[in-house]
């Protein structure tokens, strides 16, 4: 089973004070994910504001991203939109630029039924051959992708080769690891359910906070996996205020504005995203203290 590691860092896109990409940024970021743990980064998802991003910054970024890398991890593009012909479209550009894998979300505001989820991934993973990644996170996308969908999907289709599972929902989450987790690894959509989610079968995460924590996250992973539960517990357990955190409002402008406290990026997002506001800066300012 191809597995992209345990700790896949869901990157956010530097902008530049004028809303451009920031390369410069970028470069720290990278550097930065790299040593502090990330087995993999996926490009322009959710957390890098992709509905905010053009097609040509997205291809621009992936190749900026794929030469900063050099292959010292994966690099993941998320493709996937609420159209088909568009996620198709930027799926094989991507194939073509040489990335290690695509993330498909499941189409967001559309709300197709189940056999239109399943005729969605479809037309796209036929035409593809690189690995696939399959995202549900019903919160974003009005729809939620059931356990039946992704294990007739995955019996189908053998290069989808992992599952984001953001439903939240752990019984749905067990219930599709304990059937596909031998063949597709499934990871954990939010950082607060990784542990969890290991206890049920899967293999990490596609995560937000690994910006900031990507070595204890890696250390609560690899504590897990050795049979050290009760270190895994305390490692999990100091990480929930950081967790908690960055969802005081909407990913990823809490990230953001943390990792510009760290000077690798600046926190600016665009809209319809905006900065934080002052009690919600006050309130992580003092988490940072707290913390050191």
């Amino acid at each position: 089973m191809l597995s992209f590691g345990p700790i896949v860092t869901a990157m956010v896109t530097p902008f530049t004070e004028e809303k451009k990409l920031d390369n410069a940024a970028l470069a720290k970021l990278i550097e930065h994910l790299i040593l502090t743990g990330s087995s993999a980064i996926v490009v322009g998802g959710t957390t890098g504001e992709s509905p905010t991003l053009t097609t040509d910054e997205k291809l621009a970024l992936l190749e900026t991203v794929l030469k900063l890398v050099s292959g010292r991890v994966k690099v993941i593009a998320g493709t996937g939109s609420n159209d088909t012909h568009t996620t198709l479209t930027l799926t094989k550009q991507a194939e073509n630029l040489g990335v290690d894998g695509v993330m498909l979300v499941a189409p967001y505001y559309n709300r197709p039924s189940q056999l239109g989820l399943v005729k969605h991934f479809s037309t796209v993973v036929e035409q593809v051959s690189l690995p696939v990644m399959l995202y549900n996170v019903p919160a974003r996308t009005g729809v939620n992708v059931t356990p039946e969908v992704m294990i007739s999907l995955t019996n189908q289709y053998k290069h989808i080769l992992a599952i984001k599972e953001a439903s939240g929902d752990l019984n749905q989450i067990g219930y599709l690891a304990a059937q596909v987790g031998s063949k597709v690894a499934v990871y954990s959509g939010d950082d607060a359910l990784t542990l969890p989610i290991l206890a049920l079968g899967g293999v990490g995460v596609v995560s937000v906070a690994s910006h900031l924590a990507g070595s204890e996250l890696k250390q609560m992973i690899d504590a897990f996996k050795s049979g050290a539960v009760e270190k895994a517990k305390d490692l999990h357990r100091s990480l929930l205020p950081l967790f908690q955190a960055l969802c005081i409002t909407t990913n990823p402008v809490p990230v953001k504005f943390l990792l510009s406290k760290k000077a690798i990026i600046k926190q600016d997002v665009r809209l319809p995203l905006i900065e934080l506001e002052e009690h919600e800066k006050s309130f992580l300012d003092k988490l940072i203290a707290v913390s050191g």
